[in-house]
């Protein structure tokens, strides 16, 4: 599952291989090509929340990244081009299995080449600010990142409450009356008793950004990336029109629900599912693209994350099968590593070898038979690789860049 991004060492180690030039040997800065100091983003934890203490903030992410060469791969040939893409991307999944972490790398991924993507948060997690290592999100669009290319990555964490207070402002102009009843938790008791309610705020607010347009006629935002609630609940979530059934069957929320609806069934959605190559988020996967099909909303794509490097092939699983422990004892003896005979340092080590291998089998064997049951989805396919230096700001870029090889974006 994704972490929140470090600036330790192992940060620098990795980021000083996306750089054309020479570390200072100074902790928390590097020098480009050209001499220029290219200083990274505050070191420190988030908190609670994700907040950076305030005495641990010198900078921050979009400050950062223009001053530092993109990685080749970014902007090179070989990657596919940005058409024809969704403009709301709707990523879910089960919990553990990265969803935020997938979100926020396509968000980068779709930023490429001067593009501007929005990437919403519902569930007050302050997840994304977490990736980003920014502070908490407030209830803004915020720039927490600078794509290849000069894309630009903007943040927003909706808040049920000051959402529907934007409503009752927009239909009913309530102004200071809506801030009382605010104060007196008629705003919480509105969005708690009606969860359709609530849904339908958090979808209405992305699709106004999806359907925003400036001055100019042009959209605000080239795309639109949603963390949305797990595999479980996403199909209620998207259908708001149902859930709002009960609610109103005339009026403004009945009319929110349906242009909400409008976006959602379109074209211009694209729901994707993160999984893993297990068992359990492989059901629910195939559950949760049942219940999306059923309610006709536009499934997209199947992202498969944190998958483990081949180790072995068929040829060597095969052989740790039917090779004889003797066999393997003599030859950790000829690499140097003790006797072979019964009690020697080789010998010793034969019985863990073979039951790690054993084990690397099994595990093979499983994520062999979920990739079947995944392909029989009838969906497109695509792998995220397991980071073994851990997540951080330098493994988004890592995975986006992967999302744009596989025409994610």
């Amino acid at each position: 599952m994704g972490q929140a991004v470090g600036h330790d060492g192992r940060y620098e180690r990795r980021y000083e291989q996306r750089c054309t030039g020479l570390h200072s040997g100074r902790r928390g800065a590097f020098r480009t090509a050209d001499g220029r100091p290219c200083t990274l983003p505050p070191p420190g934890k988030p908190q609670a929340g994700g907040r950076v203490p305030a005495s641990s903030r010198t900078g921050h992410v979009a400050e950062f990244r223009p001053c530092c060469p993109q990685p080749a791969d970014w902007l090179g040939r070989g990657l596919v081009t940005l058409e024809d893409v969704s403009r709301l991307q709707v990523v879910s999944g089960k919990g553990g299995t990265g969803k935020t972490t997938v979100a926020a790398a396509l968000a980068l991924a779709l930023a490429t080449e001067g593009k501007r993507t929005l990437l919403v948060e519902v569930e007050g997690r302050q997840g994304i600010a977490q990736r980003f290592e920014t502070e908490a999100l407030p209830y803004e669009e915020r720039k927490i990142a600078v794509a290849p290319g000069g894309g630009e990555v903007f943040a927003l964490a909706i808040d049920p409450e000051l959402a529907l207070l934007d409503y009752l402002q927009m239909f009913y102009k309530l102004g200071s009356a809506g801030r009382a009843l605010k104060k007196l938790g008629a705003i919480d008791f509105a969005t708690t008793i009606a969860p359709g309610l609530r849904d339908v705020l958090l979808t209405g607010k992305a699709c106004e950004a999806v359907r925003r347009k400036d001055k100019t006629g042009r959209f605000r935002y080239d795309y639109v990336v949603m963390d949305a609630p797990p595999t479980g609940r996403i199909t209620r979530f998207l259908n708001v029109n149902d859930e709002v059934a009960g609610l109103a069957k005339i009026g403004p929320i009945h009319n929110q629900a349906q242009a909400v609806m409008r976006v959602l069934k379109s074209a211009e959605t694209a729901v994707h599912l993160v999984t893993l190559l297990e068992e359990m988020p492989v059901q629910e996967t195939a559950d949760g693209i049942a219940e999306l099909r059923s309610a006709r909303l536009p499934v997209g794509r199947v992202i498969v994350n944190m998958v483990r490097p081949e180790v072995l092939d068929a040829a060597d699983l095969e052989l740790v099968r039917t090779v004889p422990r003797a066999a393997v004892a003599r030859s950790l003896s000829a690499a140097g590593l003790g006797g072979a005979r019964r009690g020697g340092h080789a010998e010793r080590l034969v019985d863990p070898l073979l039951a790690q291998a054993e084990e690397y089998a099994e595990r093979h064997t499983l994520e062999h038979e979920q990739r079947a049951v995944l392909g029989e989805l009838g969906l497109p396919l695509h792998e995220l690789p397991l980071l073994a230096e851990g997540m951080d700001l330098a493994g988004l870029y890592e995975l986006a860049t992967e999302l744009r090889k596989q025409g994610m974006s």
